[in-house]
């Protein structure tokens, strides 16, 4: 007999942000009008799946995204710190078109593998795994969901797919609400799935960026 687990990544809804601040890891960034209907939403395509537990970062925007899955499914929400958004010497920063000739900014761009600006992709890989792997234990047989943030769920989904890490943002199939989905057979990673739940949601086309 085999065990079929299923770990969910979501990524969190829309924050409001009227500044266009890089926002990283600063607390008191919380969810926009529509980024709460996209966490709603989010639950909705959950309904009738066998959810044992639920996961999220610490930040406020992945707890409010939890939100709504927490009521659906009367599950308390564990806060781990691995899922946190990946760390960014940019965050506070307002950036645009202009930034990439600021010298404060060009020197944090030597090495775009690495990144050379934050949190190197492989510790962000490193703790995505270990997390993972708690969460799968703690749903065996069953489904789990952890809300976290676009690079850590990215990160994870290319080492799932073993993939190189360093990749273009503007590329990332990990959209405002949407959910990664990594079955197991027994211990055994079997396949990757991708949904956008919020997709009716998402302004100016069908790839948002974002943290």
């Amino acid at each position: 007999m085999t065990t079929t687990t299923v770990v969910h990544l979501l990524r969190h809804g829309e924050v409001y942000n009227p500044r266009k601040v890089l926002y990283g890891r600063l607390p008191e960034y919380h969810l926009s009008d529509r980024g709460k209907r996209m966490a709603e939403l989010a639950a909705d395509w959950f309904e009738g799946r066998d959810i044992a537990a639920l996961y999220s970062s610490p930040l406020d925007r992945a707890q409010e995204t939890a939100v709504p899955l927490q009521k659906a499914f009367d599950l308390p929400v564990a806060l781990d710190d691995r899922l946190i958004e990946a760390a960014n010497k940019f965050e506070g920063m307002s950036l645009s078109a202009s930034s990439a000739r600021d010298p404060q900014v060009l020197r944090r761009l030597y090495n775009p593998f690495k990144p050379s600006w934050g949190e190197p992709y492989q510790e962000v890989v490193a703790r995505m795994v270990e997390v993972i792997k708690v969460v799968r234990r703690a749903a065996w047989g069953r489904e789990a969901v952890c809300v976290s943030h676009q690079l850590p769920i990215w990160m994870a989904r290319r080492a799932a797919e073993s993939k190189r890490l360093g990749d273009r943002p503007d590329r990332r199939e990990c959209n405002l609400a949407s959910v990664t989905s990594l079955t197991f057979v027994d211990q055994r990673l079997a396949s990757v799935g991708y949904a956008e739940p919020a997709a009716e949601l998402y302004v100016g086309g069908p790839s948002v960026p974002g943290a």
